[in-house]
């Protein structure tokens, strides 16, 4: 089986990813990470310098090569993954994939990302909290459609890290 963890930046799929691959003894992998390391440059270069549109062909051509290798496999998704192209559609299709959606709410999403902003090439512009909000707020509303077509939505507010895998775990097998 292979799980792909959907969700808005910041709603915690690296480091849940990490944490549910190591408790089921699967692969984990960070499309972003994979994006970065075949086009040898950091995201936020491959936006300034190609320009979005290169980076979500790039990134679903990634997500697919990625799908059909490893059979046992954790991966987590950039938060706009499914909302471009056919990789939602692919997501749902491919055989022996659950996608997981990690629901975080818009205060706590902003409260996770306003440190962050400097960091993450989509929000760098952002200089404050209420901005910060109203741009989650408008993609959360964009990407909705998307992110509820996971096979199990997963609430992450006020839950550790650990508390996450279990609910996964339990909810899987």
């Amino acid at each position: 089986m292979k799980i792909v963890l959907l969700g808005y930046m910041g709603s915690g799929k690296s480091v849940v990813g990490e944490q549910l691959a190591t408790t089921l003894n699967y692969s984990f992998l960070d499309l972003d990470n994979e994006i970065e390391k075949n086009a040898g440059m950091p995201i936020s270069n491959l936006f300034s310098e190609k320009g979005e549109i290169w980076f979500r062909r790039k990134e679903n051509e990634i997500l697919k090569e990625i799908i059909q290798q490893d059979p046992k496999l954790v991966l987590a998704t950039g938060g706009g993954t499914p909302c471009y192209g056919d990789s939602s559609s692919f997501i749902q299709l491919e055989k022996d994939v659950i996608s997981i959606y990690l629901k975080t709410s818009l205060d706590e999403l902003t409260h996770r990302l306003f440190s962050e902003t400097t960091h993450r090439p989509l929000i760098a512009h952002l200089e404050s909290k209420e901005a910060l909000k109203d741009f989650i707020r408008k993609h959360l509303f964009e990407r909705a459609h998307y992110y509820n077509q996971a096979d199990l939505v997963i609430e992450t507010d006020g839950k550790p890290v650990n508390a996450i895998v279990e609910i996964i775990v339990a909810r899987l097998f």
